[in-house]
């Protein structure tokens, strides 16, 4: 599931293998933007803000967003391309193709900070702030951990996984109101850390033990024993975001 990590992770790809380079190829799939073609352009850079992604090439920004599936696939050609392919970028010998994007736009690159302006600070960004992030946390006290943790404007970067880990290692339920958090700026830290720990890998870790099966605490994990007590993990299926947790170790 594509997080904050994930996108950051993906934007880094692109980068090295992208930046600085001129597009041979432009084909973009979504037909609002069809007719664009940025052939001849070169990349200038490539960028994460959340779960946002930007590659800024000439005068336009490709904005994407890679909601629950989607990816980007990038590499020496032939990187394959299907019918869930929705643009096709080309540098020489390179090819980077972006599979079923929740979102593609084609921006105005000096403009394309207006669709990101709501966020609140990016856990991988330079905006980073914790001492911001802990009062966005706060500012609605009644709402429950797991539905602050995922809004984008609190703290950018926090999917569903992290929001299930975050609320273990805080020891509350993701029911439980923001306000039973006594120490909103060490949770955030706690998230920022967990990111950054993980921007370089595609399967992340929260526990500090990477052997399989060991690297998360709660999340997917659903009638198994907890790595801490032993007790088994329970989990809500009924909402939208399933939720897991410790009914030992979260009060």
């Amino acid at each position: 599931m594509p997080e904050g990590d994930t996108v950051w992770h993906t934007a880094a790809t692109l980068r090295q293998h992208l930046a600085g380079r001129t597009l041979t190829r432009c084909d973009i799939r979504v037909p609002q933007f069809s007719t664009v073609d940025l052939t001849g352009q070169v990349v200038d850079e490539v960028l994460s803000r959340g779960k946002h992604l930007f590659i800024r090439v000439g005068p336009a920004s490709i904005h994407s967003h890679l909601k629950m599936d989607g990816s980007w696939w990038v590499g020496n050609r032939p990187v394959r391309v299907d019918h869930r392919a929705r643009i096709i970028l080309e540098a020489s010998d390179i090819r980077a193709v972006g599979v079923d994007l929740g979102v593609l736009n084609i921006l105005d690159r000096d403009q394309d900070g207006d669709v990101v302006a709501h966020l609140g600070p990016d856990l991988l960004g330079d905006d980073w702030d914790p001492k911001v992030a802990a009062a966005n946390l706060t500012a609605r006290p009644d709402r429950s951990i797991a539905e602050a943790l995922l809004d984008q404007r609190v703290l950018a970067g926090v999917g569903n996984v992290y929001r299930n880990e975050l609320c273990f290692v805080s020891g509350h339920l993701p029911t439980a109101p923001v306000s039973d958090i006594t120490d909103p700026h060490r949770l955030v830290t706690r998230a920022r850390d967990m990111l950054w720990a993980n921007r370089f890998r595609w399967n992340r870790c929260t526990t500090g033990d990477t052997r399989a099966g060991r690297q998360l605490w709660v999340y997917g994990r659903a009638g198994q024993n907890c790595h801490r007590c032993g007790t088994r993990i329970r989990c809500d299926d009924t909402a939208e975001r399933v939720a897991y947790w410790c009914p030992a170790c979260q009060r």
